[in-house]
């Protein structure tokens, strides 16, 4: 069981994110994600619970809750889907134009 939790605030901690979250159950684990170039994390983040009671009764009580100063988003996270990898252009399979003319 996943619940994705959205607009967090940058300073929030995986502890911070599991005690509120405990406060409707067991937590199993809590991942913040980071962005690669500045190493801060991207405002989202997903948190296991140990039965999907506890993750509903979570996600009731915190959806929309004003958290460290933000509107919280929480529901039920969706399984993440793969883009297609083109190679040599861009998701939507079109050479990327580095500039310059185009005979198109």
């Amino acid at each position: 069981m996943s619940i994705y939790v959205g607009n967090l605030s940058f300073q929030v901690t995986q502890q911070d994110l599991s005690d509120i979250f405990a406060e409707y159950g067991t937590v199993k684990r809590v991942l913040l994600p980071v962005d690669r170039e500045t190493g801060r994390i991207r405002g989202f983040g997903f948190v296991e619970m140990e039965t999907e009671t506890e993750e509903a009764a979570a996600i009731t009580a915190l959806d929309g809750a004003e958290w460290m100063g933000r509107d919280l988003r929480v529901n039920k996270a969706r399984p993440k889907q793969d883009k297609p990898r083109t190679g040599n252009g861009n998701a939507a399979g079109r050479p990327f134009n580095r500039g310059g003319y185009s005979d198109r």
